[in-house]
């Protein structure tokens, strides 16, 4: 078989290089970071993930689905935390069963690397950072721990280095030939991990079994549990304003929003001021580009082609559904590279582009609008409906729990039902329209 190179040992790249080794390639995969799985290995924080059924499909693909759920936390639904008032939980699903995981990433990729060593087709070079490829030889050179510069060549390289990667940046190199697209959009808000630290007999602080957030109009608090009792917290600030990270520079202002807007996590994170001092600032963006491929000889997928924010969960999922597409494609077109990467694209691009889309519209609903009555009341409809009718899926439910379902689909519907049902809401026919009645509308305006 042929030899595949794969830029990027992340969540995509390990899952890719595994299903390509099972399918017989010769994969060599390079890495710049060294190898997480020892000790020695400091990581960056990120925030954490929500695992649900596109990446879980992919996961079963390669035969690795059961383990992974085992190091998850299951996610029943948002527990909204307002200013003012009792806490109450929004489920994800009027349909028992529907949930999604929260899961580390450190700790799921270090299970995908394990599941990669069991595969002598497949090598994962760590300490390997690429610094140029020649996207129509399928050639790259790298520097390895030692500093020797070393030129490996094969059929295709598979460009799965992230937002930043190199594989799509020499495709940019190419712009007036490839008529490449880019565009870059930043949120005009960061992020900053904090956590919630277990009971002392390792028991869970806040409600185990869901995502928390904490919305405040312009800004919010996430929390997600992890296996050992903690929640990894993460604020969501803009980075201008009174209560924006650029403000926020001393402890005094720290203290004094914390106190306004958070006073329950004041308990539940006593040193919060040292870890804020102590963690960076991220930045939040959208990456659409294209072309995703070159000559039938470089292809990007994953973040390197279509990086969005993190506010519908579905950034790994993309990810790893990426992989799951290009199998099936792989089944369909054998070894015709160019037709493969022609069809990949043209599949993917549509659909990448509708999640990073409602990933923004996601961001606005739970900083805004998830404590709205009008918002709890369709909502709570939604359930109704989902409980009553098997057929009807709400936007979240299309996006989160039907993988049969496309992104592109999943937008365009549920943008429909979302109207209406707020429509309804609204309107002083919320309480006479029976369930029935209301189904029917959905059903003819899709």
């Amino acid at each position: 078989m042929e030899k595949i190179i794969i830029v990027g040992a992340g969540l995509c790249g390990t899952l890719l290089g595994l299903k390509m080794a099972q399918r017989g390639y010769e994969v060599s995969v390079y890495e710049k970071r060294p190898d997480q799985r020892k000790k020695d290995f400091l990581g960056g924080r990120s925030i954490n993930l929500a695992l649900s059924n596109r990446g879980l499909q992919a996961l079963e693909m390669v035969g690795i689905k059961n383990e992974i759920l085992v190091d998850c936390i299951p996610m029943h639904g948002r527990m909204i935390h307002p200013i003012e008032g009792e806490s109450w939980l929004s489920p994800y699903s009027g349909r028992k069963g529907d949930y999604i995981n929260s899961v580390s990433r450190e700790e799921l990729n270090m299970a995908l690397l394990e599941a990669a060593d069991r595969f002598d087709n497949l090598t994962v070079h760590f300490d390997a950072k690429v610094s140029s490829v020649d996207i129509e030889k399928g050639l790259i050179e790298y520097k390895d721990a030692s500093g020797s510069i070393i030129i490996d060549t094969a059929a295709v390289v598979i460009g799965t280095d992230g937002a930043g990667s190199i594989v799509r940046r020499s495709l940019m190199g190419q712009t007036t030939k490839l008529l490449f697209n880019y565009s870059q959009d930043f949120l005009r808000h960061g992020y900053k991990e904090l956590s919630i630290a277990p009971l002392k007999n390792g028991e869970f602080k806040i409600l185990k079994n869901a995502l928390h957030i904490w919305p405040r109009g312009q800004f919010m608090i996430i929390a997600l549990p992890n296996l050992d009792g903690s929640f990894t917290v993460t604020m969501f600030h803009p980075f201008e304003g009174e209560f924006g990270f650029n403000q926020l520079d001393n402890e005094d202002s720290l203290e004094h929003c914390f106190k306004k807007f958070y006073p329950e996590l004041l308990e539940l994170i006593p040193n919060y001021k040292e870890e804020y001092k102590s963690n960076p600032v991220g930045t939040l963006g959208t990456i659409k580009c294209l072309p995703w491929h070159a000559y039938g000889k470089t292809l990007i997928m994953g973040d390197a082609a279509h990086a969005i924010v993190p506010f519908y969960g579905q950034g790994m999922n993309a990810s790893f559904e990426d992989v799951f597409v290009f199998n099936q494609v792989l089944d369909e077109y054998k070894d015709d590279w160019k037709t493969i990467f022609e069809v990949f694209e043209e599949r993917r691009k549509k659909n990448s582009d509708a999640i990073a889309d409602l990933a923004i519209d996601n961001f606005y609903e739970m900083r805004d609008h998830v404590d709205d009555q009008a918002f709890k009341d369709k909502r709570k409809l939604e359930m109704q409906l989902e409980q009553k009718f098997e057929q009807y899926y709400s936007k979240y439910s299309m996006v989160t729990f039907r993988e049969d379902i496309s992104y592109a689909d999943a937008k365009n519907m549920g943008r429909k039902q979302d109207q209406l049902l707020l429509n309804i809401c609204k309107s002083d026919k919320h309480e006479i329209l029976s369930l029935d009645e209301i189904n029917q509308q959905v059903n003819q305006l899709l």
